[in-house]
């Protein structure tokens, strides 16, 4: 599945979520530290929900960048 992730600046580093999985976060050092955890997180998250009997959201929020 592919998931919309958000990467924000932070003061110092980098943090990540994925709207479509709450709860499911990660921080880095750089852009690229931070997709790489994210890219954990999310297998991790995936995993805990099978785990525990939960189902896994599909992927439905769209990211774009938009000219205002």
């Amino acid at each position: 599945m592919r998931y919309a992730v958000v990467i924000e600046k932070a003061d110092g580093n980098y943090s990540a979520y994925v709207p479509d999985l709450p709860g499911c976060v990660a921080t880095g050092a750089t852009v690229k530290e931070t997709e790489r955890e994210i890219r954990d997180a999310i297998r991790f998250h995936i995993e805990g929900l099978k785990e525990d009997g939960q189902p896994v959201p599909k992927p439905t929020s769209i990211a774009d960048y938009v000219e205002a």
